[in-house]
């Protein structure tokens, strides 16, 4: 099996740097990583390696893994040396250097769920104020549900008519809590973490393409940390790039509903002919090439189920605005 994983991962080789070099065209990116654990031998026994999803815009549909046997910044510094445009990231200090040295070419654009995480972590300390801050940020994600299902240009309006006057008071309250918290108290250091990523913050707002949170990585990379609960490590540290590439297969396949054993069975057995053709094995063009294979049943579960999270959110904001007896 080994050898056949081998094998495997060395033929689907050309076809994942072919998607490794599109992704980077994109003009929005989202990324995030995740840790995995590495048998090295000897007397360390195992190693922590990272596991990195790369996700490209409309325009460039894949999503592509990278591997590192550490979480320096040489690792997300050496897969984006190429790339020009919007990152959606975490707080991670290894991507300042992308941002400082791209003379303005990378843009940041922080995670809104992130810093929503820390003001909710500093609710019993401070109650008071830290629900205020989630119940500005709960608007801006009211916003989003809204903005969700229209065209570009009209999402970046809404957000100008409506996020912008939000941010604006949230803004002014952070300074206001900024000098009267207990420096070392939860709600300082989440009050911290979100003046000193502001503009990034808020970065979502100059462009419809752009979300208000990294969530589109961390559910790509989900695949992983649901797997490896599985495979529990990897067996060297070769077999790291060898998992990107399978990953990011079967990750292409995943995002275009494409049926999973479809795919591989013709990627393997093209790629094995004189002329592979890669482009058209391209997921979202196979996908177009081979409807029979596209499992519209998961399309429609998606739609149902964001459908009903909408529908949830509207009878909450409905239940919270009726006027009190």
């Amino acid at each position: 099996l080994c050898d056949w994983v081998r094998a495997a991962a060395e033929l689907l080789r050309p076809l994942y740097d072919l998607q490794r070099e599109r992704v980077i065209q994109s003009s929005v990116m989202w990324t995030d990583d995740t840790p995995v654990k590495v048998l090295v031998g000897g007397e360390e026994g195992s190693h922590l390696g990272r596991f990195w999803t790369y996700v490209g815009d409309e325009q460039h549909p894949y999503s592509v893994y990278d591997f590192t046997m550490s979480r320096s910044r040489d690792g997300p510094g050496r897969f984006l040396h190429a790339f020009r445009g919007y990152l959606h990231a975490d707080a991670y200090a290894g991507y300042d250097a992308i941002y400082l040295g791209s003379d303005s070419r990378v843009v940041e654009v922080a995670c809104w769920a992130h810093a929503r995480r820390k003001f909710y972590e500093a609710r019993q300390n401070y109650p008071r104020e830290a629900h205020q801050v989630l119940e500005w940020i709960q608007q801006l994600y009211d916003i989003e549900d809204r903005a969700g299902s229209l065209p570009v240009a009209a999402r970046q309006e809404l957000r100008r008519l409506e996020a912008e006057d939000v941010l604006d008071q949230l803004e002014i309250y952070l300074a206001t809590l900024a000098g009267r918290v207990l420096p070392k108290s939860a709600l300082a250091q989440a009050v911290n973490y979100a003046r000193n990523l502001w503009d990034a913050l808020r970065c979502y707002t100059s462009d419809g393409r752009l979300t208000i949170d990294n969530n589109t990585a961390e559910r790509t990379l989900r695949h992983q940390a649901i797997g490896r609960k599985n495979w529990l490590f990897l067996g060297s540290e070769n077999a790291g790039p060898r998992a990107a590439v399978l990953s990011t297969i079967l990750a292409g396949a995943k995002r275009h509903r494409i049926e999973p054993w479809a795919y591989v069975r013709e990627l393997l057995v093209r790629l094995h002919a004189d002329d592979a053709r890669l482009e058209e094995m391209l997921p979202d063009r196979w996908a177009a090439a081979h409807p029979q294979f596209v499992l519209a049943h998961r399309l429609e579960e998606s739609r149902t189920k964001a459908a009903a999270k909408r529908d949830r959110r509207r009878r909450r904001r409905a239940l919270a605005n009726r006027p009190r007896r």
